[in-house]
C-alpha cells in the first residue's frame, strides 16, 4: 500500500507543488531577454511524474501550450527507457507534433533525480520570437517555417552538446537573444528540479508517486461530479473561419457527446487540411478543447492529469485539425484558437451561464516585425493583441482581451525600445463592443510608422500578420449582436492579413482588433448602464439609441425615459 495523506497535509503539498512551479515562473520572467516571454508571458512552465503525468503547471500558462504539453510530454518521455535518462541531463524539441503546433515554441525538458533516483519531469515551452524561416502565415509547408529540432539532448549528464547550441544560432536571426531565452528555460527547469528535491526531503517522502496518484485521482472525480450534471445528449455546433482571398471558407464541426461523466468531442466533417499555415496539430486542437471543457466544468481546480481524463477527442487526420507532416503549421492560431468558440457554442443551450459570446481576441493578433536597423544589426520583435471579449449571461466583455489563450498586450515604451519603429496611436474603439443586455468587449487600434528620418531602418521592415475576424465578425449569444470586425491598413488601403507584408520608411500602418459579441437582447440592457457607457464614451449617443433604443440627452448625456420606453415599445 502507498503512503496516504489527509485531506490538510494533502492540500498543503498540492499547493506547494504548484508554487514551485510559479517560482521557475518568475524566473522566466527575470532572465529572458525576449519581450514576448518577459512581457506577454507566451510560455509555460510544468512538472510531471516519473511517468510522465501532468501534476502542475504555471498560474498564469497559456492553455494552447499547456494542454498540449499535457499530452506531449506524456509521449515524449516514454520515448527512451527510464534507465537510460541521467540527472543533469537536458533535452531539447520544437516538433510541432509532438508538442504545441508550430516551430517557435521550443520544449526544453529535465529529468528530476532525487536520492539516484527518477522521480519526476520538467518542462518549460517558450514561444521564441524567432526561429528562422520565411516568417509569413502563407508557407506551404513546415519546411519553410524554419528550423526544426527533433528530440535531442542539449546537455548529457551536466555536459553541453555545443554542436546543437551551435547549429540554433547560425539558423535564427536574433542569435544572442534566441540563446538567452533558451538558456533562461535552463534555468526555470532548474529552479523547478531544486525545489521539489527540497519538498521532498522536508517532508520525508521517497518520491512524488504516492501524491500523485491522491492529486489526480481527487481532481478527476471533482470534474466528473460536474460533468454529470449535464443532460446525457449529443450536442452540435460548427463554425466558419475566414481563410486568405480567393479559397473558400474553413469549416470546424463539432460534437459533444455527454455520457455520464464522459465526455467525447467529435470534429468530423471538419475541412482538410489547408495549403496555408494555419493548419492545427491534434495536441493544440486538444488543447482548446480541453480549454473549454475545463473551463465550464472546473474552472477553480489546478490543472494536472486528472482534469483531463474525463475527456476524449476524435479528430480526422488529414483534416485542418489534425494535420499531417510536413504541413505548414505557423499561424495554427489562426484556427485553433475558435476550437473552444465552438465548443461553447455546441453547450451554449444546455449551460447558458457558463459559455461566452465570441471574442475579438479569437484568434489573438499576433504581428511579427523584423528586419535591419540603420547600422545593420538585424532585429526581430513579436507582439500580440487582444480584441474585446465575448459577453456572459453575468458580465459584459473585458476589453482588449487575448481569449482563449492566456497572455498580455506588449506595452508600447517595450516595443519601441526594442524596434525602431515607432507606435503613433493606441486606443480603445467606440462602439467595437457587440450590443447586448450585457455588451461584448472593445476592439482596440493601433498605428505603427516606419520612421523616415535618420533612425530609419534599412528597407525593406517586414510584417507578418497572424489574424482573423477580417470578413466575418464575433457572433453574440441569445439575441446578442455580433462585434465590430477587425482591420488592417498601409497607408490607408486595405492590406494582406494572411501574407508577409514589406513596409518602407514612412509607411504607416493602422491594425484594428475586433470587438466581442454581445450576450442576450440589448433593448434589455438597463438604461442606466447605456447612460454609463455614453458617458465613457464607450458607447456613442446614435449607437445607444439605434442598437440598445436608449435614448440619451445631448447636453445632459441622461437618460430621457419617457423617450426610451416608446423607443423600446415600438
Amino acid at each position: 500500500m502507498g503512503r496516504t495523506f489527509d485531506p490538510i497535509t494533502l492540500e498543503i503539498l498540492w499547493r506547494r507543488l504548484i508554487s514551485i512551479v510559479d517560482e521557475a515562473d518568475s524566473t522566466v520572467a527575470r532572465t529572458a531577454f525576449s519581450s514576448l516571454l518577459r512581457d506577454a508571458h507566451d510560455y509555460t512552465c510544468m512538472f510531471t511524474d516519473q511517468k510522465g503525468r501532468e501534476l502542475a503547471q504555471g498560474s498564469f500558462a497559456t492553455p494552447g501550450q499547456s494542454g498540449a504539453m499535457a499530452l506531449g510530454i506524456k509521449n515524449l518521455v516514454t520515448k527512451l527507457p527510464l534507465e537510460t535518462y541521467k540527472s543533469d541531463d537536458v533535452f531539447i524539441t520544437n516538433d510541432p507534433w509532438a508538442l504545441a503546433g508550430h516551430l517557435n515554441d521550443v520544449c526544453v525538458m529535465s529529468p528530476i533525480f532525487y536520492k539516484d533516483k527518477l522521480v519526476a519531469f520538467t518542462a518549460c515551452v517558450f514561444h521564441h520570437s524567432d526561429i528562422g524561416g520565411r516568417v509569413s502565415s502563407d508557407n506551404h509547408d513546415v519546411f519553410e517555417e524554419g528550423l526544426f529540432i527533433p528530440l535531442v539532448k542539449l546537455y548529457d549528464g551536466g555536459v553541453l552538446n555545443q554542436s546543437v547550441m551551435d547549429m540554433i544560432r547560425w539558423n535564427v536571426r536574433t542569435q544572442d537573444e534566441v540563446i538567452g531565452d533558451i538558456r533562461s528555460q535552463i534555468a526555470a527547469n532548474h529552479v523547478c528540479a531544486e525545489k521539489i528535491c527540497q519538498m521532498l526531503k522536508e517532508n520525508n517522502l521517497d518520491s512524488l508517486d504516492d501524491l500523485a496518484d491522491q492529486i489526480i485521482s481527487r481532481t478527476e472525480k471533482s470534474m466528473r461530479e460536474e460533468i454529470e450534471k449535464i443532460p446525457d445528449g449529443i450536442y452540435r455546433a460548427e463554425g466558419i473561419i475566414e481563410q486568405m482571398k480567393g479559397q473558400k471558407d474553413v469549416v470546424i464541426k463539432a460534437a459533444v457527446d455527454v455520457k455520464g461523466s464522459d465526455i467525447t468531442v467529435d470534429l468530423d466533417g471538419s475541412s482538410p487540411q489547408v495549403n496555408w499555415g494555419g493548419n492545427v496539430v491534434y495536441n493544440f486542437t486538444y488543447a482548446y478543447v480541453f480549454m473549454a471543457m475545463k473551463s465550464m466544468f472546473g474552472p477553480d481546480i489546478p490543472n494536472n492529469d486528472g482534469c483531463a481524463r474525463p475527456i476524449k477527442l476524435k479528430a480526422p487526420e488529414g483534416s485542418v485539425v489534425n494535420c499531417k507532416f510536413p504541413a505548414a503549421v505557423a499561424a495554427r492560431l489562426v484556427i485553433g484558437h475558435f476550437i473552444t468558440e465552438i465548443i461553447y457554442r455546441a453547450l451554449s443551450g444546455a449551460l447558458p451561464d457558463k459559455v461566452i459570446a465570441a471574442s475579438g481576441g479569437t484568434p489573438a493578433q499576433m504581428n511579427v516585425f523584423y528586419g535591419k536597423r540603420n547600422d545593420g544589426r538585424p532585429w526581430h520583435s513579436v507582439i500580440i493583441r487582444g480584441g474585446g471579449m465575448g459577453a456572459g449571461s453575468a458580465n459584459d466583455g473585458n476589453y482588449v482581451y487575448i481569449f482563449p489563450a492566456n497572455g498580455a498586450n506588449t506595452p508600447i515604451e517595450i516595443f519601441e525600445n526594442d524596434t525602431p519603429l515607432i507606435v503613433e496611436n493606441r486606443e480603445l474603439l467606440s462602439d467595437s463592443g457587440g450590443p447586448g443586455r450585457m455588451k461584448g468587449g472593445f476592439g482596440q487600434r493601433e498605428v505603427f510608422k516606419v520612421p523616415d528620418d535618420k533612425y530609419a531602418p534599412i528597407p525593406p521592415v517586414n510584417l507578418g500578420i497572424q489574424a482573423g475576424r477580417h470578413i466575418h465578425p464575433p457572433e453574440g449569444l441569445f439575441g446578442g449582436k455580433h462585434g465590430s470586425k477587425a482591420q488592417f491598413l498601409v497607408n490607408g488601403v486595405s492590406g494582406n492579413p494572411f501574407g508577409l507584408t514589406q513596409l518602407k520608411p514612412g509607411d504607416v500602418v493602422t491594425i484594428d482588433a475586433a470587438g466581442g459579441g454581445g450576450y442576450g437582447n440589448p433593448l434589455e440592457r438597463d438604461p442606466e448602464m447605456v447612460e454609463r457607457d455614453v458617458i465613457e464614451e464607450y458607447v456613442s449617443i446614435e449607437a445607444a439609441k439605434k442598437d440598445y433604443g436608449v435614448v440619451i440627452g445631448p447636453k445632459t448625456y441622461n437618460v430621457n425615459m419617457e423617450e426610451t420606453r416608446k423607443l423600446r415599445g415600438q
